[in-house]
Formats: C-alpha cells, structure tokens, sequence
C-alpha cells in the first residue's frame, strides 16, 4: 500500500468518525435557521406561490442557504 493510500484511508476513518458530531451539529443550526425571523419570511414568500409545498424542513433550510448566499455573493 502507498503511503497516499494509507492517507486517503486514514482521512476516510477519521470524516467517518465525524459524521454523528456533524450530524447533531447540522440538525441543531437546522432547528436555529428554522426558527429565525429572515427563514420564516422567506418561507410566507416562497408558500405564495407554492414552490416550497412538500418540501422536508433539510431540504428547505439547504434552499434558504443557497438562495440567502447567492444574494449576499452580488
């Protein structure tokens, strides 16, 4: 084995033992973004016109994200 095989395997180990402390860190910036005033305008907003129906609370919090960066990106 290479050592940029040992390291790529190691890395792998180590973002694997990572993802239950991400996890829980991702869920609760999730609740907080949910419960802000900008993300609950944005929602009434996108409801008008029916765009966000359906949508699961991750999905809508990663659109919220993608749609507030790209505004602050002009």
């Amino acid at each position: 084995m290479s050592d940029n095989t040992a390291s790529v395997g190691a890395l792998s180990k180590q973002l694997l033992s990572q993802l239950p402390e991400d996890s829980a860190i991702w869920n609760s910036l999730k609740q907080a973004i949910a419960t802000s005033s900008g993300f609950r305008r944005w929602q009434l907003e996108r409801n008008v016109d029916g765009s966000l129906s359906g949508m699961s609370l991750d999905h809508s919090v990663r659109y919220y994200l993608r749609e507030t960066l790209e505004t602050l990106a002009y």
